[in-house]
């Protein structure tokens, strides 16, 4: 029996890991998070000192179970979940469930780290354990404590003024406010015109398709700039004059050579792995961490499973020594001693909140090779190991070295033509690898010929070439990561999840890799920008995450920090909850008049999402038209006339042969054709401009697979039909299965009938339509008793008041009739 018990993050890193262990130690999994805060209100409470409500994550129940099963026969527990915050709260947790269960009597808890899965790293961790960081778990407990109290509390917010299901969260609200901001600069750009002439030159030993441009850089002795030609008369006219004067050749005024230096870019942190394998590769974010992770956790090679690479979560670019040695031996190997710089490059983290000192992703062993594992890793995982190791080996190999030469050539009129190029002289460690430049910034490599003052070109052409300035380009992956970095808003293992959230809420649109906002997600980024400035702010985001940083370097304490934060956040909820309407959250946009009725056009976002609607008076007989904006189109962009276009549905087309009245209308689940009370779905045409003869065509091959469907029909309506998973009987209200022994051709009505009889009732669609369904019958259910009860109540009052008004006219009348008798006998 194993004395120790080791408790890891995954089930793939406990797999590698036992290997190297032995038999004194079992390995377990968490799965990840095994507490979390309750998912509901309540669960941090901030009149309580921000007390906080944890219970197990269900999910990860049965593994928790396991863990403390194992810790009970174990002598001492080791926490080996990841080094970071994140890592560093999940061992606290796990402690604190060994703690409440009471297992820890007796027993050595201790922590311990490593950046990567080999066994001279789990030999080094497990030799060398420390104390739990309770700075660092403080840090990650805020940081949970400020994400739910933004989400709990200004989501619900969200649902009531804009739309229900939205959120609004402390790292991702400000992420999209980047995307929508950049898609507003775009729409308020205007392009503006300018012209550039250059001449198309070539030596005379050159041949026809062979030669190179120079650009003209000075007009009448000044320097040209961009907007100096900004019309073609002006242009052209420059041009022809130019060309006039040279006669068909220009001369070498001055060659300037020069060397310069290009030095290797470090190695990999988390951010600049996701840009590098979303602009080389073309990985997304989660895609690039997902396969991070697998190749730090272990891959089965030859001598067994093994890390690869070292933690992909870090903002340090640092080496371990023992790596930097290994990597220059490797390059004085593969590359020659030319190529191994005198002292290894030492890099500086640029990041201004850089995390625990971790190290740069590397991979464990720079000996083994892409080639080495080839036949050991998938395609992706090749990729970026590849990517990786490139980097890594690139970083401690010589710059390269560049020679670069300016050619100019003076014409008339005070003018210079000017040329330049560049040449690889030493390659360095671009012979290994070379970092990717964002879009339009790429390093373009001219080669000139050799050229000396004085010498003599053939010009071939003049050319004057029309320009417009272009719009800042919209957020890749890459450049919005970048970004992120930049603004310190979020940390590099929060990125591709602030991305995910951003796509799964469809507050922004991925197409053909960059982001476009979408119409909730702009109403959701202007209503938050306009009500809560200071908490989607670029700075204050920036300034919280500084102060986590400080939290868990011990420097702050964590309850001052979330005071701080809450009392005046809690107090512009409530203000904007009486303050703001729902037609200036929902930012309601007028189009103008509606030429038929005078009406105004608006357009607004309501549940379904954004629509057109004319008019809006409460009044029944001002009820205002509803049409659902179509796919593509924007409230942000759409005109009147767009908008008027789609009252025109639905739209009668004429009839079938039968006398079916056919038309056309978009439905809750897309647009279709309507033919009696039979529907076709209509999945390539428009139904604002499909036409009878089209709609006919969809009509009888809509008959014709409802026709291919039929089995059987019988007089009463019961249908034998074909369905999606076989045969099946059905009355309209209630299906049937077709008895395996049974051909369906051959089932009688009264067979039919019987089987109906006996089949369960139908059920609503799905769980959510059942529970509704439930809900609704439950409330009518509980609404019928009330009123009953109230009716019987009633029934039983007047009933005990007649009985009473009886009794008391029965005593009356006796005590009339004993008068009468007394009166009587008087007498």
């Amino acid at each position: 029996m194993a004395k120790n018990l080791l408790i890891v993050e995954s089930p793939a890193k406990a797999a590698t890991i036992n290997k190297y262990l032995g038999s004194d130690f079992e390995v377990l999994a968490s799965y990840g998070h095994v507490r979390d805060l309750l998912p509901k209100e309540g669960a941090v409470k901030p009149d309580e000192d921000f007390a906080m409500n944890y219970a197990v994550i269900e999910r990860n129940r049965k593994h928790v179970d396991r863990i403390i099963k194992s810790a009970r026969k174990a002598q001492a527990i080791y926490l080996a979940t990841d080094l970071d915050r994140e890592g560093e709260a999940i061992a606290w947790h796990v402690r604190e469930l060994l703690g409440e269960n009471n297992v820890l009597d007796g027993r050595d808890v201790y922590r311990v780290v490593f950046s990567e899965i080999t066994p001279r790293a789990i030999s080094d961790a497990v030799a060398n354990p420390r104390l739990l960081s309770q700075d660092m778990v403080d840090a990650q407990q805020a940081r949970r404590a400020l994400d739910y109290l933004v989400g709990f509390n200004l989501s619900p917010l969200l649902w009531k003024k804009v739309q229900p299901g939205l959120s609004a969260g402390r790292v991702q609200t400000p992420a999209l406010r980047l995307i929508v901001e950049r898609e507003e600069e775009i729409a308020r750009f205007e392009p503006k015109e300018y012209w550039t002439i250059e001449a198309d030159l070539a030596t005379f030993q050159q041949k026809e398709d062979e030669g190179f441009s120079a650009k003209l850089v000075k007009h009448q002795g000044e320097r040209l700039q961009q907007f100096d030609i900004d019309n073609e008369t002006q242009a052209h006219g420059l041009r022809d004059r130019l060309l006039a004067a040279a006669q068909g050749q220009l001369t070498v005024s001055r060659v300037q050579k020069r060397e310069r230096r290009r030095n290797p870019a470090p190695p990999f942190i988390t951010s600049t792995l996701q840009q590098e394998a979303s602009r080389k590769l073309r990985f997304s974010a989660p895609r690039t961490m997902r396969l991070a992770q697998q190749l730090y956790e272990g891959v089965e090679i030859e001598g067994g499973k093994r890390g690869l690479i070292t933690y992909m979560r870090t903002d340090s670019v640092n080496l371990a020594e023992e790596a930097v040695t290994e990597l220059r031996e490797l390059i004085q190997k593969r590359y020659g001693n030319d190529n191994v710089p005198p002292k290894p490059h030492q890099y500086n983290t640029k990041s201004r909140n850089a995390q625990e000192a971790h190290e740069a992703i590397r991979p464990t062993s720079a000996a083994l090779t892409p080639a080495d594992l080839k036949s050991f890793l998938n395609d992706d995982q090749l990729k970026l190991y590849t990517l990786i190791w490139q980097r890594t080996v690139a970083c401690q190999m010589i710059h390269a070295t560049m020679d670069t030469v300016t050619v100019e050539f003076d014409s008339a009129e005070g003018s210079t033509f000017r040329a330049s190029g560049s040449t690889v002289r030493i390659p360095g460690f671009l012979q290994v690898y070379e970092e990717s430049k964002p879009q339009g910034k790429e390093d373009k490599q001219v080669r000139l010929p050799p050229m000396a003052e004085g010498d003599v070109l053939k010009l071939r052409d003049i050319r004057a070439d029309q320009h417009f300035t272009e719009p800042p380009p919209r957020y890749s992956e890459a450049s919005l990561i970048k970004t992120l970095e930049e603004y310190s808003i979020g940390r590099p293992s929060t990125y591709a999840s602030i991305i995910s959230v951003l796509l799964d809420r469809e507050y922004v649109l991925l197409e053909k890799r960059r982001f476009y906002p979408t119409d909730v997600g702009r109403v959701v980024a202007r209503f938050l920008s306009g009500h809560f400035e200071q908490y989607v702010d670029y700075e204050f985001t920036a300034r919280l995450e500084d102060e986590l940083d400080a939290i868990s370097r011990g420097e702050k304490p964590w309850l001052p920090v979330l005071e701080g934060f809450w009392s005046p956040f809690i107090e512009r909820i409530k203000n904007k909850e009486e303050t703001v309407s729902r037609s200036e959250a929902r930012q309601t946009r007028t189009l103008g008049d509606d030429p038929k009725s005078g009406k105004p056009v608006t357009v607004r976002l309501g549940r379904y999402g954004p629509y057109a609607q004319i008019g809006g008076g409460d009044d029944e007989e001002d009820k205002p038209k509803f049409a659902g904006l179509r796919p593509g189109q924007s409230m942000e962009t759409i005109s009147l006339e767009e908008a008027l276009e789609l009252f025109k549905l639905p739209r009668k087309l004429g009839q079938t042969s039968q006398g079916e009245e056919v038309s056309t209308n978009i439905g809750r689940f897309g647009p279709y054709v309507r033919y009696g009370s039979s529907f076709v779905s209509l999945k390539e045409d428009d139904p604002y401009t499909i036409e009878l003869p089209r709609a006919l065509e969809l009509v009888e091959q809509h008959r014709l697979e409802r026709a291919q469907r039929e089995i059987s029909i019988f007089d009463s309506g019961i249908k034998v039909l074909k369905g999606r998973y076989g045969p099946y009987i059905t009355d309209g209200n209630k299906n049937a299965k077709v008895p395996k022994d049974r051909e369906p051709e051959s089932l009688t009505e009264e067979e039919c009938e019987k089987l109906l009889a006996e089949a369960p009732e139908r059920r609503g669609r799905g769980k959510k339509a059942s529970k509704k369904t439930a809900k609704k019958v439950a409330k009518k259910a509980a609404k019928k008793k009330a009123t009953k009860k109230k009716a019987a109540k009633k029934k039983t009052t007047k009933k005990k008041k007649k009985k009473k008004k009886a009794a008391k006219k029965k005593a009356s009348k006796k005590k009339a009739s004993k008068k009468k008798a007394a009166k009587k006998v008087a007498a």
